[in-house]
């Protein structure tokens, strides 16, 4: 079995993580630690997990030696310091932006590799430090790769994605409060969303070449989960042409899936897919993408990493069946 703990325990993706893990068949949950709640049984935090994780409670602390990963969920600018305390023979999977871009994904003797199992498994495999990818970037990126994989990006991408009101994380603020959001839509960080950087540096690692604009338009949504990202560039190709480029880049990733009709998120609420929908307009290709941002966005995405770092199978414990109505 594989001995794991948390750290950031009363956050969503924790939460998400807990809910996984506890019927993943090869991981034994250790310690999930929790600075602000230590000592409270977590079933009183995360409340749908009474009956599922008896009485164990939050610690303060990781017993290092006890474990073969920790998994690092306390948010933004946490990572850091957290790795201080963990041994460097304990694996690390961060699900924070602290270790996604080139420039700052070495800290100490650790290597941080960024996690997206559609683009890099093979490295993933080999890996001890994994830098989880953000949910927009991942439900984007899987809508570009197979287009860069070919070299096709020629001219500039034009986005836009909505969101959940859960990609805000658990701390409550004025745009996630329920009054606000509730029957309300709006644009933020236009052009300038931090998953941004990661995109680019992601097509860039795979068409060097491409030297167009990424025009990014992220919006929140009145929903708590999931993410529909719609994308669409120049392609002097054929829609049937694409669609046979797409499906040979990703014969081999259990989890994207392409549709031949028009998709909704709630066809991936509660699962570790990403469908992607293509269609064409005169020349320019629309890909529309979509993720639930907790799960292929964040903790499943994670414990994909998790499977291909310990040679599992990648799909272990994630064959999970959507929330449809």
């Amino acid at each position: 079995m594989i001995e794991i703990g948390i750290i950031g325990g009363a956050g969503y993706t924790a939460g998400e993580l807990i809910r996984l893990m506890i019927h993943h068949p090869k991981i034994r949950i250790k310690n999930i630690v929790s600075k602000s709640h230590t000592g409270e049984l977590i079933h009183l935090i995360h409340q749908d997990l009474l009956g599922e994780i008896k009485n164990r409670r939050f610690i303060h602390d990781l017993s290092k030696e006890e474990i073969d990963i920790v998994f690092l969920c306390s948010g933004h600018g946490q990572s850091r310091k957290e790795l201080h305390h963990i041994s460097e023979n304990i694996k690390v999977i961060d699900l924070s932006q602290d270790f996604r871009i080139k420039i700052q994904s070495i800290f100490n003797n650790r290597n941080f590799v960024y996690g997206l199992p559609e683009l890099q498994k093979e490295t993933i495999k080999k890996s001890n430090n994994i830098a989880n990818p953000g949910c927009f970037s991942t439900a984007i990126l899987l809508a570009i790769l197979p287009l860069a994989k070919n070299q096709l990006l020629k001219k500039d991408i034009h986005i836009s994605a909505i969101t959940g009101s859960t990609g805000s994380g658990r701390k409550l603020s004025d745009t996630n409060h329920f009054s606000w959001r509730t029957n309300n839509i709006s644009a933020y960080k236009i052009f300038q969303h931090q998953h941004l950087q990661e995109i680019e540096q992601t097509i860039h690692q795979v068409q060097n070449n491409f030297d167009s604009k990424i025009y990014f338009v992220p919006y929140r949504g009145n929903f708590s989960r999931g993410i529909i990202t719609t994308l669409y560039t120049y392609s002097i190709l054929s829609l049937k042409k694409n669609k046979e480029i797409y499906e040979e880049y990703y014969k081999n990733h259990p989890f994207v899936k392409i549709s031949d009709i028009n998709i909704d998120i709630k066809q991936v609420i509660n699962t570790n897919k990403c469908i992607l929908y293509l269609l064409q307009e005169k020349n320019q290709l629309i890909v529309i993408s979509i993720i639930d941002n907790l799960i292929k966005g964040a903790s499943g995405q994670a414990i994909q990493n998790m499977n291909l770092m310990f040679g599992l199978d990648e799909t272990c414990g994630l064959r999970l069946k959507s929330v449809r109505f």
